[in-house]
């Protein structure tokens, strides 16, 4: 399989359909394998009966069916582990993004980038509402972050497999691939993408959305950074309250022995107090953070969402022994993939 088109969809009984026609029509004028994987995020319209009718009539579509709504990042990491092409593109289903761009992203992984993310330069959307709160927000996690970046909201994205497979998705960090795989090492580009307005359905982000981007930002830079030795950050903050303690506590007794003033009065004592506490929970969360860090990257099969159902893909059960329990997973099988006239009629 060369590509695998990704679209998370939720509440979009009116685009699907569309959704579908677009990108069919645009991978048919290449002469890429390709599949459409559509994850259905819980939607409670009549999403999943078209995605139905779709995976019905083309085995190339993908569907996987959330129990409920687990959000954009968890469809997204749906879409990751189901897809098997060699280059992975990831689309929004509200036909915002444009479909025709997609093999302009492809051909610049094809060029030697690991990855590729859309800027929509000319977005048509509400300014004060989208707009103007995507721009601060981006400007904020450029500086923050280090990374050249002037849309990380955009959907639209080309990446390869083998950087897809690295990336690690929870609570909402879908919005940050570009800095995660950066991160990682890949080789990343910004280029110019269409974008249209809504015609059909609401969008599912507002204005607040800001505020969860500025939280998410936090956990990014603390990743970035100090995910894998986190004592070196609470440790050097330990440190530094621990050399304001000492020199508060000796700032105290200097003025007790030399002026003659009352220790329990001065307030220095109290900070001497205070911030040599301090010091220890900062160490101690220093600690707590390393054995987190451990388990982290030592136990990393816990998946953010739930299935449903799946259609079109080819699973089989093994049994597997964890300890004194034998439990039953799933994995895709090495069934080929159909060709690109195999259809269902």
């Amino acid at each position: 399989m060369d590509v695998s088109i990704i679209v998370p969809l939720y509440n979009e009984q009116d685009n699907v359909e569309l959704c579908y026609q677009s990108v069919d029509r645009v991978m048919e004028q290449t002469d890429w394998q390709y599949e459409i994987v559509m994850v259905d995020d819980g939607s409670t319209d009549a999403t999943s009966q078209h995605l139905v009718a779709i995976a019905e009539r083309d085995r190339r579509v993908k569907v996987i069916e959330f129990r409920r709504n687990f959000g954009q990042t968890a469809a997204m990491r749906a879409g990751l582990d189901y897809a098997t092409g060699d280059c992975i593109v990831t689309l929004d289903g509200d036909l915002q993004n444009e479909p025709a761009d997609i093999p302009m992203l492809v051909e610049k992984v094809h060029e030697g980038y690991d990855l590729v993310h859309g800027w929509r330069k000319h977005r048509q959307d509400a300014f004060l509402s989208r707009r103007l709160p995507s721009k601060i927000a981006n400007w904020l996690i450029s500086r923050v972050t280090g990374f050249p970046v002037r849309d990380l909201g955009c959907t639209l994205k080309a990446m390869r497999r083998e950087i897809a497979l690295d990336l690690s998705l929870y609570g909402e960090m879908h919005r940050f691939i570009p800095i995660l795989a950066h991160w990682q090492g890949a080789r990343s580009v910004e280029v110019v993408t269409r974008h249209h307005p809504r015609q059909f359905g609401e969008s599912k982000y507002g204005i607040w959305r800001t505020v969860r981007v500025l939280l998410d930002l936090v956990t990014v830079k603390y990743m970035i950074r100090h995910a894998v030795s986190p004592m070196r950050l609470f440790g050097g903050i330990g440190l530094s309250l621990i050399a304001v303690s000492g020199l508060s506590g000796l700032a105290t007794v200097c003025m007790k022995l030399l002026g003659g003033i009352d220790m329990t009065g001065n307030p220095l004592l109290l900070l001497t107090v205070v911030a040599g506490l301090a010091a220890i929970q900062f160490f101690g969360l220093g600690l707590l953070g390393e054995v987190s860090a451990r388990i982290y990257h030592e136990c990393q099969d816990e998946k953010p969402y739930r299935i449903r159902s799946l259609r079109n893909v080819a699973c089989v059960a093994e049994a597997i022994t964890d300890g004194p329990f034998e439990i039953e997973r799933f994995r895709i099988s090495d069934q080929s993939s159909p060709s690109k006239s195999s259809r269902m009629a």
